[in-house]
């Protein structure tokens, strides 16, 4: 991972010089820079940056690539497979490693942001994922647990100041249980497999408008699947009454619990407090799911700025 100082305040490890200049390389560049050399998806997981005069390093090491070898190539054919090989790729495991990033220059961050906002606002900068601000807008200086539910899902345990414990969310393919993009994709499973009353499939796809055709297009060929299946869950909010709709929420809900919450120590001692839409509009399903764990769901929230206004006031009150 790219640091800017001499030793990386994560690890305590001592850095070794990479490039004068290094920005990330997004999934869909690190996607062609694959195909062009014959490996797809081979780096899908790693660490991809680029640095002066088309460098590119993966985990640390500079790999062999040259713009003038593709003059050689069948720029058709490279075109035709990207094409057929982009709806696979997948934006979770770069924005994994881009808040591993922000981590370890977290200090970095803030002094550049702090130089550019103190003289028009003077205020101190901190800068943090969206986990951490969860946790503060939730729990402020108390010990709990920490969950995001909205477009995806993410989870903590927070000891009052810091970030103690973390789940990997894996994304909507592997994870993300409880979120937008997974309730919708139980929605679209169900109503394509007949695991749902005809009347009922047949409202959805009314609705919206759909086929078994256009969603397979939705999910499999187009950008951004997550959000798109995330904009389906508000059938289920509309339709919660019916049994085999609310049985899919509950179910999600309870998957989310055991696979992520429920993993934490001290899990059903601790508040269990959430942030995001579908948090905030399925929050009686929510805690349904929760007590028949034998946990207990806290705040529920739908934005975190109030919370986190609240934070820094008191924390300021404290510190003068």
């Amino acid at each position: 991972m790219p640091i800017y100082e001499k030793t990386c305040p994560v690890c305590g490890q001592e850095g070794k010089k990479l490039t004068s200049d290094v920005r990330p390389v997004f999934p869909e560049e690190r996607l062609l820079l694959e195909i062009i050399l014959e490996k797809p998806f081979a780096f899908e997981k790693d660490s991809v940056w680029n640095g002066n005069g088309n460098n590119y390093f993966v985990n640390g090491k500079k790999i062999k690539f040259s713009v003038k070898d593709m003059k050689n190539k069948d720029t058709d054919a490279i075109r035709k497979q990207y094409e057929e090989l982009k709806a696979q790729n997948t934006y979770q495991y770069f924005e994994e490693q881009m808040e591993r990033f922000i981590l370890c220059n977290k200090e970095r961050y803030n002094r550049i942001v702090e130089e550019a906002i103190t003289p028009y606002i003077p205020a101190p900068i901190e800068v943090y994922s969206d986990l951490m601000a969860a946790a503060r807008a939730l729990c402020g200086s108390r010990p709990g647990i920490a969950c995001i539910l909205g477009t995806g899902s993410n989870s903590c345990l927070y000891d009052g100041t810091e970030i103690t414990e973390h789940i990997s969310p894996l994304g909507f393919i592997l994870g993300d249980e409880g979120s937008g993009a997974v309730l919708g994709k139980l929605l679209v499973g169900d109503c394509l497999k007949r695991q749902l009353p005809a009347p009922l499939v047949r409202k959805f796809m009314d609705q919206y408008e759909l086929t078994p055709a256009l969603l397979l297009e939705r999910v499999y060929k187009q950008p951004f699947p997550n959000r798109f299946l995330a904009t389906l869950s508000r059938f289920l909010l509309e339709n919660i009454t019916e049994q085999p709709i609310y049985n899919l929420v509950y179910t999600s809900f309870r998957s989310f619990f055991l696979r992520n919450v429920a993993l934490y120590p001290g899990a059903d001692t601790y508040p269990i407090h959430f942030v995001g839409s579908i948090a905030y509009y399925y929050q009686e399903v929510l805690r349904a799911a929760a007590l028949s764990l034998g946990l207990k769901v806290g705040t529920v929230v739908q934005a975190p700025m109030n919370g986190l206004i609240r934070y820094h006031f008191t924390n300021e009150e404290k510190n003068e």
